[in-house]
């Protein structure tokens, strides 16, 4: 540009073109959360098909679907993409990687039935796992109990 000429200020933008979101990203029940390639957590829970301890009656497609889920939720409230950390803990919180009670075992199969081709059994199973425990994994099997024991509360028909 030339000696005193300047570029003019940035006119302000507005959301107007179609599929624009005027109010942001709507948030609420089955509505799931965006995250940057979220999808990729697909992928890392299919790693480890191997590893997940399944009871009774349960499907590998189920569990895997679920895991990858919470791998998305919980890479997404950190506002990045997913990691093996992300599904690993899932896996975990819900029992897939062994050393979990027979009565959640038995009542998890019942509950997950059909995730892998139900959205609705999927999301309402993952948005009742609290942002909390997912970004923050207890360590102590203690508190995987407790957290397994409200767990199931918090899906039980009211």
């Amino acid at each position: 540009m030339a000696p005193g000429v300047h570029m003019p200020p940035a006119k302000a933008w507005t959301a107007t073109r179609p599929g624009d979101l005027v109010a942001g990203q709507p948030t609420g029940e089955l509505l799931g959360r965006p995250g940057p390639n979220v999808g990729y957590a697909i992928s890392l829970a299919n790693r480890l098909r191997d590893k997940i301890v399944l009871g009774p009656h349960e499907s590998i497609d189920d569990a895997l679907a679920l895991v990858s889920e919470l791998g998305m939720k919980r890479s997404s409230s950190f506002g990045r993409a997913p990691t093996m950390a992300d599904v690993e803990i899932g896996a975990t919180l819900l029992g897939y990687t062994g050393a979990v009670a027979p009565e959640f075992v038995d009542w998890r199969a019942e509950q997950v039935h059909g995730a892998h081709h139900e959205y609705g059994v999927r999301r309402g199973f993952v948005d009742a796992v609290p942002d909390a425990v997912l970004r923050h994994p207890p360590q102590v099997p203690a508190l995987l109990d407790e957290f397994r024991a409200e767990f199931r509360q918090a899906l039980e028909p009211a």
